[in-house]
């Protein structure tokens, strides 16, 4: 396979996959081994306040990192802290760029990203998920915007939902205040973040909001179905189980019922008239088939969408481009599809 691969998904088999690990790549393989040594605990026997405060695959990158001493963040890349007001409070906002302060000319404003960090709706934070928007931002010349959200169960659902879009539509009202341009934004998300991410789009055409030129869902939560292939094949994989899956939705959801809204179940959402979306994919991971699922489910709607399944990688790859190459081509590509709807210089994919 290639590095970008627009590979067909695993054959399915009767139970869990124990060989799983024997089809990753090595570098993918080095990250994962980082983490084992820093021995986090299974997050789905903790509780919400032990599991954030485990160590995270991010955490394995950086070690990886530390020990081919490279530097991450020698990246030219600028960032500031601020708040955006929520629903239920102020949400901690990161800005990342070549350019984050104010400007009144609208010749300079440049393109904004709003992104949504991973985690279940549960764990995670900004600073966990530093690496994806960082490396957005240096590959597009954008401006990102990476946004927190409250977290369950504290804040069960549909608080993440939103403070994610009330987060977008600051954004598009406030993009000129930092130098942003207010007509062409997108949004991207990782994971819980890429269900948000969607959720935010479909509000926006529902609210008559400026809509996202382009949404980039990465191994987006996008159904309901614990039983799908992927499910079946990487049950017990790393560093995303079904059984942390099914933590999460306790959590967030407080059961499985409310997995059928379609905010979660985002198949049976009404789909029409969103922008075009593309959907990154880990081979090695549960939610694997919820994005061919997607893919399928906004085909049917008539949204222009094309989907990348990334072979010997795992959940959370992306972001890791300074450590795994399968990460930094599916950057590329994000990158790439960013500056495509907003008219810039494209990457070289």
């Amino acid at each position: 396979m290639t590095p970008l691969d627009h590979a067909s998904d695993t054959p399915a088999h009767l139970g869990p996959r124990a060989d799983w690990a024997d089809h990753l790549d090595a570098d993918m393989k080095a990250v994962l081994d980082a983490l084992s040594d820093l021995r986090p605990q299974a997050i789905e026997t903790l509780t919400p306040e032990e599991a954030r405060r485990q160590p995270t695959l991010a955490d394995g990158a950086m070690e990886v990192l530390r020990q081919k001493k490279l530097d991450r963040k020698d990246d030219g890349i600028a960032t500031r802290d601020f708040t955006i007001p929520g629903p239920g409070g102020e949400l901690k906002a990161r800005l990342y760029g070549m350019q984050v302060e104010t400007t009144t000319d609208a010749a300079a404003q440049v393109p904004v990203v709003v992104y949504f960090h991973g985690g279940g709706f549960v764990i995670a934070n900004l600073d966990v998920y530093d690496a994806s928007p960082r490396a957005l931002a240096a590959k597009t010349g954008c401006i990102v915007v990476s946004c927190d959200y409250r977290l369950a169960p504290e804040h069960p659902f549909p608080a993440a939902h939103d403070d994610a879009f009330a987060a977008y539509k600051w954004v598009v009202q406030n993009a000129a205040s930092f130098g942003g341009d207010p007509q062409k934004i997108a949004v991207l998300g990782e994971s819980a973040g890429g269900n948000l991410a969607c959720n935010v789009s479909i509000r926006a055409r529902d609210e008559g909001l400026t809509a996202p030129l382009v949404q980039v869902l990465v191994y987006p939560v996008a159904q309901i179905d614990m039983n799908t292939e992927s499910y079946v094949d990487y049950a017990t994989a790393k560093p995303l189980n079904k059984t942390m899956m099914q933590w999460f939705v306790q959590h967030y959801l407080g059961g499985p019922e409310g997995a059928s809204d379609p905010r979660i179940n985002l198949v049976a959402a009404n789909l029409a008239g969103l922008p075009h979306t593309c959907i990154l994919n880990a081979e090695i991971d549960p939610l694997r088939d919820d994005g061919a699922k997607l893919e399928e489910a906004l085909k049917v709607a008539d949204v222009k969408v094309d989907r990348h399944l990334y072979s010997g990688v795992t959940h959370e790859f992306f972001g890791m481009g300074a450590v795994v190459h399968k990460a930094n081509k599916a950057e590329d590509h994000a990158a790439h599809e960013l500056k495509k709807a907003f008219g810039l210089g494209l990457v070289f994919i």
